[in-house]
């Protein structure tokens, strides 16, 4: 974090080019953590209308997490719980429902198994909101003009950067430590740093989009449906406000006299919708929005050259809107970024942690691309039979053929919980600088969480006012690594937990090495970062709440955080057996139970046993030593 008496007031932490979903969610992300930031957009306004409007389930956990949830439920927008599919009927004219299926099915164990539909500037708003509580306004309308990156020249605020109003009044040059590109697929700075994208598929597409009120008497218009017919093909979204939004393909590049300039009128699109809804009549009230857009799917070959200069969103990979990823994608590209460059600014990590950004965001856009492709050529290959529907829907299908496997694949991953990230220095395998006997390996069953996946989500008690909570969501984000001590019986673990706290004690430990400063002075009400800003910890019993008490159960350093002392004694059907639910989904043993190290975007880093000794925390300080500025451990040398 800069301190911002000591620049000059045209030097900033970081210019963000660009005011769509990437680009505040950065902004908003490293606003809260204290950094001076220049956001422009060469918009006069947020986004009036139409654009990205599908928020899928993991990325509500994300908005919830943030603080950001409520602001954008306020807005009523409209929930897709399942999809209608409609074809034409074996006999005769017109078009049937075939089947309708889970948007998120049960076998995803989402806390809010649907998308939720609502455009993309009212979205824009919440977070513009956000930043304006930590002081950052959007400069608009202004431009980028051109830039430069030369840590040679100066290696704190190696970026110049070269800003202008969009009619020409007035223009400016800042220096900043980094510049992020979030501004769209015809990125200024991606075509600058002469970046290239590749086309993952030959075919392409023109389609158009039309939001608006219509009265119709077709039965699943506030349904997401896709609807196929000899007359065409189109995908019904149901909005806010009564709006409903339609995709119709116009053209693709197998057609004969393909053209992807070209284009149809409102009149023209609303005519072919009314024939592929036949039997059924659609009239519209109004159209709020309308626009025709060729779509190839591509994605960036570099994310950034120099770990300077960033790119991230549409700037990095586009695809057709059918599966509702682009916003989401962008959110988990600047979620990503936003806490790895806080944890290099705050010198808590080496600077080759941002090298983690690009091998991590574009394998998921290289995943989602080809999901994509199969969920195009899913649709248009032929129709699904309502018994394959029925069989993808359910949790135990035994059979699996292509189209039910690649739903559920699709599922997971389109709901955002089946993203995961391969192993590096964060996410802890088998080849991981850290080896020790207490480190728990999924592939050898000593756990259900894999390093690199999403933190299985668990309902736990909070011991201190009894509320039944989402342990998932007791640390907000902030930056911090999440370490869950899942403490098993008290009557098993008490002399491995007193050993726990008494080792994270000792000088240099992963978290006595990163203490506060002001530790002594902080306030008694300080619930997540008492003691580092690196780490919140919880504390999680397998134990009814009746039978813990804090000050006997708990070392003092544990207890410190005292919000965050859990009894794992709630049921779940997930696991309906289990006596202690949460043990029993990361697959730690119920008596002995484990810590879990959470990344602070809320991805497994590594899991080892709770042990007594001085090997638990042997084995933490050699992971995070792995990619900390100091060395941790006893094998510091002593100045």
């Amino acid at each position: 974090m800069a301190s911002q008496a000591e620049t000059p007031s045209n030097y900033y932490d970081i210019v963000i080019v660009g005011a769509g979903p990437v680009g505040l969610m950065l902004s908003t992300c490293l606003a809260r953590w204290g950094y001076k930031i220049k956001h422009i957009d060469n918009r006069a306004e947020p986004t009036p209308t139409g654009r990205a409007d599908g928020i899928q389930p993991r990325s509500l956990d994300l908005l919830r997490n943030m603080g950001l949830k409520s602001a954008i439920m306020a807005h009523k927008p409209a929930r897709v719980y399942e999809v209608a599919f409609w074809d034409p009927p074996k006999s005769g004219k017109g078009i049937v429902r075939t089947g309708t299926w889970a948007s998120c099915p049960s076998f995803i164990d989402a806390r809010y198994p649907f998308t939720t539909l609502l455009h993309q500037g009212l979205i824009e708003r919440v977070f513009i909101a956000d930043l304006a509580k930590s002081g950052v306004q959007i400069q608009r309308p202004w431009t980028i003009k051109g830039f430069t990156s030369d840590e040679k020249a100066n290696p704190e605020y190696p970026v110049e950067v070269q800003l202008e109003h969009v009619d020409g009044t007035g223009s400016e040059t800042v220096r900043a430590k980094y510049l992020f590109g979030g501004e769209g697929a015809r990125s200024f700075i991606r075509d600058q740093l002469k970046i290239g994208i590749t086309h993952k598929d030959p075919i392409a597409y023109v389609w158009g989009v039309m939001d608006g009120v219509v009265k119709t008497d077709f039965p699943d218009i506030k349904m997401k449906c896709t609807i196929h017919s000899e007359h065409g093909s189109i995908m019904v979204i149901p909005r806010e406000d009564n709006m409903v939004r339609l995709y119709i393909q116009i053209a693709s590049s197998t057609d004969p006299d393909f053209n992807p300039r070209k284009t149809a009128t409102v009149e023209e699109v609303q005519e072919s919708a009314k024939r592929i809804l036949q039997p059924y009549s659609v009239e519209w009230e109004r159209v709020e929005w309308y626009s025709v857009y060729p779509i190839g799917q591509g994605i960036s070959d570099k994310y950034t050259l120099d770990h300077r200069v960033f790119l991230g969103g549409d700037a990095c990979h586009t695809h057709s809107p059918k599966a509702g990823q682009g916003m989401n994608t962008a959110f988990l590209d600047a979620q990503n970024l936003a806490w790895k460059i806080h944890a290099v600014e705050s010198g808590f990590a080496d600077r080759k942690l941002l090298e983690t950004y690009e091998p991590e965001r574009k394998e998921v856009a290289e995943t989602l691309l080809s999901f994509d492709n199969k969920y195009a050529k899913l649709f248009s290959q032929r129709p699904p039979a309502a018994s394959e529907v029925q069989a993808a829907a359910s949790s135990d299908a035994t059979e699996e053929n292509e189209f039910i496997k690649t739903f559920k694949e699709s599922c997971a991953f389109t709901s955002g919980y089946g993203v995961f990230y391969k192993a590096n220095a964060l996410n802890w395998s088998a080849s991981h600088p850290a080896q020790s006997h207490v480190i728990l390996d999924p592939a050898a069953a000593g756990t259900k969480l894999q390093p690199g996946r999403l933190y299985t989500n668990s309902d736990v008690t909070r011991v201190t006012d009894a509320n039944a909570v989402h342990l998932e969501q007791e640390i907000p984000l902030n930056g911090s690594f999440r370490i869950f001590v899942f403490a098993g019986k008290p009557s098993v673990t008490a002399q491995a937990l007193k050993d726990l706290a008494a080792n994270m004690a000792r000088k240099n430990s992963f978290y006595s090495a990163y203490a506060r400063p002001d530790a002594d002075g902080v306030s008694h009400h300080e619930k997540h970062n008492p003691h580092s800003f690196f780490y919140t910890v919880c504390t999680i019993f397998a134990a009814p709440r009746a039978s813990i008490e804090i000050s006997r159960d708990v070392p003092a350093l544990l207890a410190r955080y005292q919000d965050h002392v859990y009894a794992d004694d709630r049921w779940d059907r997930i696991v309906p057996n289990a006596t202690a639910a949460a043990h029993a989904k990361q697959g730690l043993d119920e008596e002995k139970g484990g810590v879990v190290v959470v990344r602070p975007d809320g991805y497994v880093g590594i899991v080892v046993k709770l042990e007594e000794g001085s090997a638990t925390v042997d084995a933490l300080n050699a992971y995070f030593g792995s990619f900390t500025t100091k060395k941790l451990g006893e094998t510091q040398a002593q100045l």
